[in-house]
Parts: structure tokens; sequence; C-alpha cells
């Protein structure tokens, strides 16, 4: 049975600030691009049975710089939808909803017709990742490349908990983490790794 990587995209300007971003499509920051590059060395000679990455170019890219070839497009993989939050910090949030919390609350819809998404609407999507994903673990490691918000839900899930228990795992950018198995339960085995 192989393990599950989780690659987050290297850093944006947005992500730097604290911007909710999900379908604005960021490039990498000069840091970024470096935080990508160096994840190289960590994926170096090892060989997957899988790589999908989410079609955001910040993911694509972070999976070039790299040296991930052969990558999968999954749209499940693209970041949470922030709808009417896209762009907006928390901070700037809780000057009109001081309670509001994505990780119980989501995402109300926005302009042009982008529909915020629940942590339930979120979790719908990593779970069907994980399925696709659990087809091919019995013949090697997987490596997704995708974006902080989904990747934590994508955790929770693996391990069993509802999606808003996302919220236990802080995930940096341009890092690496991997969940694994321990006696048949899965487990975090690395999380936040960086060369």
């Amino acid at each position: 049975m192989g393990d599950l990587l989780l690659l987050r995209h290297g850093e944006t300007e947005w992500s730097a600030a604290g911007q909710h971003t999900s379908r604005t499509d960021l490039p990498l920051t000069p840091r970024g691009e470096e935080q990508a590059k160096s994840l190289a060395p960590l994926l170096a000679g090892r060989s997957f049975a899988l790589v999908l990455t989410s079609p955001l170019g910040r993911a694509l890219r972070t999976a070039e710089l790299a040296g991930l070839s052969g990558a999968v497009v999954d749209p499940d993989l693209h970041e949470w939808e922030y709808g009417g939050y896209e762009g907006v910090t928390t901070v700037e949030i809780h000057r009109t909803r001081p309670d509001w919390d994505l990780w119980t609350d989501g995402a109300p819809s926005g302009p042009e017709g982008h529909v915020g998404e629940s942590p339930g609407q979120v979790g719908e999507r990593a779970d069907r990742v994980l399925s696709r994903v659990a087809e091919v673990l019995p013949e090697g490691d997987v490596l997704l490349v995708a974006h902080g918000h989904f990747l934590r839900v994508l955790t929770a899930r693996r391990l069993g908990l509802p999606p808003s228990d996302g919220r236990l795992f802080r995930l940096e950018t341009g890092t690496l983490s991997r969940l694994s198995t321990e006696h048949g339960w899965p487990v975090v085995a690395e999380w936040n790794t960086r060369a």
C-alpha cells in the first residue's frame, strides 16, 4: 500500500497577504518559485503510481518547478470556492461578521456566478479524489499538488474526520506532507516538510 503525498503550491501575492484565493489564478511570487524548486530534492528518485494536480496555474507551475512530469489535471483539486470572500482576508471579514468561521460557515455566493462552498461541499470533492486515489494506492505512492484549505479538508477526510476538522492541519505554502497507514489506520506521517 502506497502513501498519499500532498504538495501545497508555492507562495502567491495573496497567500502571503492572507487573502482568500480560489479561482483567481495568481502566479507564484519569486519566493513561491524558490519554494517550488526546493521541493525537487524531496521528490527526486521517487516514483509515483499517479500524480494529480489542480488545474490552476499556481499548482501547475509548482509541479513543474518541483520536477514532476506526467501530472494529470483533476478539477476536483481546485481550492475551496470562496465566492463573495475571494481576495478578502479573515480580518476584513470579521469587521462585518465577527463570528464568521470558514470551517463552520463556509463562503457566501459572490459576483459573476461564483457560488461559495460549504465545508460539506469541499468534503464531497475531497471524497471523490480519495475514491480515485484508493484505486491506485495498492500500486504505489500517489502525489496531489493543490491548495491549502482543500488539502486540509482532504486530510481530515482521509483520517475519517469531518471536513471542518481540516482546521486542525495548518499547511504552509511550498511544503510536502505525507499520509500513510499504521496497523491499517490512516495516519499523518510527515507534515509541512521543506528541503
